[in-house]
């Protein structure tokens, strides 16, 4: 990883400047606050990473799900007890796997991430459930036949829990069990998902698994025995020898390649509105082919990760053709009834990342205001993984990240900041978007590249959004090229601006006075006002976008064209207001537009109830809301074409919400 330059009297201006521009924020603030609050109190607790407590885009991230399950609005309690029970959770799974660690032999130490939705045994002992799309990753104890039947049972496991649990094994499975062909024996480890509980009876036994048939073999290739399974099952086939003609009259394959990427797949014809996953494999030979899942089987997805190599035997193999998906092969593969599926998964290596300027500012800011830690050393570096493509996996990294941070190599990064623009980008195959986003230390130009269609609703200039799961390359003209991909499972992208909860949530919003935000325009403003007057003539209706908002333009063959996504939309229209308001409070008063759910909120009416009135009336009516008190966030976009110089304020009222609150005493 690149060092960033040596600190210069320059630094700490640019510290100052950091901070007297993000203390506006209070989004920020309580992000740090609650960040303080969970990190434990003595460095004997840190985390993997060297690191206090949870990560800082682990702390966003927690927020923003409290704030959309809570959409009503939040209170610090509510917060910080949320993120307490999921950071005890996974601080517990840190703590363990590290204490564990030093009891496996150093060949079954597998650096590999966690996977999404895992849970260990002794939770299902507690909690007494365990959902459909759960993942365990146990090792077999023990195998034994129930007394009296031919059921196989396995005892298993994990390096995590006290406790075992028994599990029926799925029929597809039992000959893998026994003297000759003891694949699944005591120590193997499995992955298994689409598990189901079969809880105690009567207060008598003990909780069991019953049968899944989405259960996947971990090898491990320096294990001989492993390696020896690989080379005569695997090895012979390649992706390149498949063959219809073969297949119809009975050929089986078996196949080894690498997981190069796994996203949802869009599905035509008879497999239309049926969930699917798309699994992008690569052989040793260069080949690649999809490996489909469809409906259920989409859970086996969750057991795999990039990089790992997979094992497919049997697979069942079609002609895309008749699978009627958005691919360009002509064969691909599909889990059937006699497939099983063996993974090697990806053993991560490690890199040193010495901190940037702007995040030991940070670091520093954070220690200072935790209890105990004062007296602490500031890290100077930490120790992040490598992903398969050899970038340095930036999505668990303890603090923020600026613009100004971005190097060559850096995937899963997170940024908080503006949009200054955001357009379609053309000639360029699939959909791609590029947003220009700004923070306290510069801008950024995104592609961010959607599954098929625009998916994050109403974003526009100026508001304020946290996008995680950024990577960055330099291109070959030595230009930093900053991308997002919508089907990673680790990618998001939230208008915070647009949050349901924030109005309603003091400690996420500071209150501003309308006579102070015009020096602040690289924030968001909540603000307390009443509606000056509402000028008829600065109401209009308009057709637009029902995904992304924006308004459409109708083409001379008579189809609807979206002005933002730049697609035909029609059957996608809503009719939505979009108006200009005189917002007031005691200390001034401002101009501001809005459209869609916000101007009707602020209009108290729908567009197709409001233009039905005659006009007199309209005007009457629209006279009556000057009493009415409302709080409103806005956010600040330039005109564009305008210069520093000249231009003025274009205040866009993104959320409203009537209140009736006594403002001149808040």
């Amino acid at each position: 990883m690149e060092s960033p330059s040596q600190a210069s009297p320059c630094c700490s201006s640019l510290a100052d400047d950091l901070n007297l521009k993000e203390e506006q924020d209070a989004f920020l603030k309580f992000v740090e606050y609650a960040r303080s609050m969970i990190s434990p109190d003595d460095r004997d607790s840190v985390g993997d990473d060297g690191a206090p407590g949870p990560s800082w885009s682990w702390i966003v991230d927690r927020i923003i799900k409290t704030c959309v399950a809570y959409s009503s609005g939040v209170t610090p309690a509510i917060l910080l007890s949320d993120l307490f029970q999921a950071w005890s959770e996974q601080h517990r799974y840190a703590t363990s796997k590290k204490k564990m660690e030093c009891m496996i032999p150093l060949e079954r130490r597998h650096r590999r991430s966690k996977l999404l939705n895992t849970v260990t045994i002794d939770s299902i002992h507690e909690k007494n459930f365990l959902s459909s799309n759960s993942i365990l990753e146990a090792i077999i104890v023990d195998t034994f036949i129930l007394p009296g039947t031919n059921i196989t049972m396995l005892c298993l496991g994990d390096i995590w829990s006290s406790s075992t649990i028994d599990m029926y094994l799925h029929r597809r499975y039992c000959h893998l069990v026994g003297p000759e062909n003891a694949i699944l024996k005591k120590g193997r480890e499995i992955l298994l998902t689409g598990c189901h509980l079969r809880t105690a009876v009567g207060g008598f036994g003990q909780p069991r698994l019953l049968p899944t048939e989405y259960l996947v073999i971990v090898l491990n290739e320096d294990q001989d025995e492993d390696a020896m399974l690989l080379g005569a099952q695997f090895c012979t086939d390649s992706f390149s020898s498949i063959s219809i003609d073969a297949v119809k009259n009975g050929a089986s394959y078996s196949f080894y390649a690498r997981i190069e990427s796994i996203g949802p797949l869009e599905a035509q014809g008879s497999f239309g509105g049926v969930q699917g996953q798309e699994i992008a494999l690569v052989d040793n030979d260069g080949f690649k082919l999809n490996f489909l899942l469809w409906g259920e089987q989409v859970l086996l997805s969750n057991l795999f990760s990039i990089g790992s190599m997979l094992a497919l035997d049997r697979p069942f193999v079609a002609d895309a053709a008749d699978c009627n998906t958005m691919t360009n092969q002509e064969i691909s593969i599909e889990y059937g009834s006699a497939t099983q599926l063996y993974l090697v998964p990806f053993i991560q290596h490690e890199e040193q990342v010495i901190l940037t300027s702007t995040q030991m500012r940070y670091q520093g800011s954070s220690l200072s205001a935790m209890p105990g830690q004062s007296q602490c050393p500031k890290l100077s570096q930490v120790l992040l993984p490598l992903n398969s493509q050899g970038s340095i996996d930036f999505s668990n990294y303890p603090f923020r990240s600026y613009v100004i941070d971005l190097r060559d190599k850096m995937a899963g990064v997170s940024l908080y900041g503006s949009v200054l623009n955001i357009k379609r980008e053309h000639n360029t195959s699939g959909t791609v978007f590029s947003m220009i986003l700004e923070d306290t230390t510069g801008a950024i130009t995104a592609k961010l590249h959607f599954v098929s269609s625009w998916s994050i609703g109403r974003l526009g200039d100026g508001h304020i959004v946290y996008i995680s799961g950024l990577n960055c390359l330099m291109t070959p003209e030595n230009q930093l090229e900053v991308s997002w991909v919508e089907k990673d499972n680790r990618a998001s992208l939230v208008n915070i601006s647009c949050l349901p909860a924030l109005l309603n949530s003091s400690c996420l919003h500071r209150v501003s006075s309308v006579s102070d935000i015009s020096n602040q325009r690289h924030n968001m403003h909540i603000c307390h006002v009443s509606l000056d007057f509402v000028e008829h003539y600065r109401i209009n209706s308009t057709l637009c976008h029902a995904i992304c908002g924006h308004h459409v333009k109708e083409k001379s063959d008579g189809s609807v064209l979206c002005s933002f996504c730049s697609c035909t939309c029609d059957g996608e229209l809503v009719r939505y207001f979009h108006l200009s308001v005189t917002l007031a409070d005691q200390t001034g008063k401002v101009i501001a537009w809005c459209t869609g759910q916000t101007a009707a909120e602020l209009l108290q009416i729908s567009p197709d109830e409001f233009f039905v009135l005659p006009e007199d009336e309209q005007a009457m009516y629209l006279c009556t809301l000057g009493t009415d008190r409302f709080t409103v966030s806005l956010v600040c976009s330039k005109r564009s074409g305008e210069s520093d110089q000249d231009a003025s304020p274009d205040w866009e009222i993104v959320r409203a919400q009537k209140s009736g609150c006594d403002f001149e005493h808040a």
